[in-house]
């Protein structure tokens, strides 16, 4: 059994890639392998519109045609039992690697049948950890459950089960009194990093267990 966990942060020791560490941390606690693979060390960049993963009989059929660094990933997750993505959200949204990452990821496999309908050679579980610096009330009142919630349903369409992680109120930063942000009580953020964020890398160690555990 293989886990895959994608840290679509620019950060690897920060709050995205941590949780994603623990998720992964969890699935192997059930017997899983498992991987975790940083989007911005690979050069790659996002779907082209050159259509050749729908062209019938193209040898590319089903399978993006662009080669770059991202390529033996999508070959990887073929062959994977679970995906786990994480993501912190910037400017009210994924990152731009998660982004271009899903766009290579999904598109190939969905087809523009009436339904639709995925290609992906069989059914395996998903999950999304989103981070992010904005209240859980605050997330409400700016919309960002679209974004969650559409992530989630190419998902399902695509490779089947999937579940969202969403941690809020997240710490930044070590030291905010380095940089100019006024907006947020650099207090109130190091108490949220000490109580709160291990309860989310539990959640995280937990959502990492459960999707193993549908592979057992």
């Amino acid at each position: 059994m293989m886990i895959i966990g994608i840290n679509g942060s620019p950060r690897k020791k920060w709050n995205t890639a941590m949780l994603v560490s623990k998720a992964l941390e969890g699935a192997a606690a059930q017997g899983a392998e498992t991987e975790h693979i940083h989007l911005y060390d690979l050069d790659f960049k996002g779907c082209r519109s050159c259509f050749v993963c729908k062209t019938k009989g193209g040898k590319s059929y089903g399978t993006c045609g662009i080669h770059d660094g991202l390529t033996p990933i999508l070959k990887k997750i073929e062959t994977a039992d679970a995906l786990i993505i994480g993501s912190p959200i910037y400017l009210g949204s994924v990152t731009g690697e998660i982004r271009s990452f899903l766009e290579r990821l999904i598109f190939p496999y969905l087809t523009y049948t009436v339904p639709y309908g995925s290609l992906f050679p069989r059914k395996i579980s998903t999950g999304f950890i989103y981070t992010m610096n904005v209240t859980e009330d605050r997330s409400h009142d700016l919309g960002y459950e679209y974004i969650f919630k559409s992530n989630e349903r190419y998902a399902e369409l695509i490779f089947g089960t999937t579940e969202s992680l969403c941690c809020f109120d997240t710490c930044q930063i070590d030291d905010y009194s380095k940089f100019l942000m006024e907006s947020f009580d650099p207090v109130h953020k190091a108490s949220r990093r000490d109580e709160v964020f291990p309860m989310d890398c539990q959640k995280a160690y937990e959502l990492g267990s459960r999707l193993a555990m549908k592979n057992i």
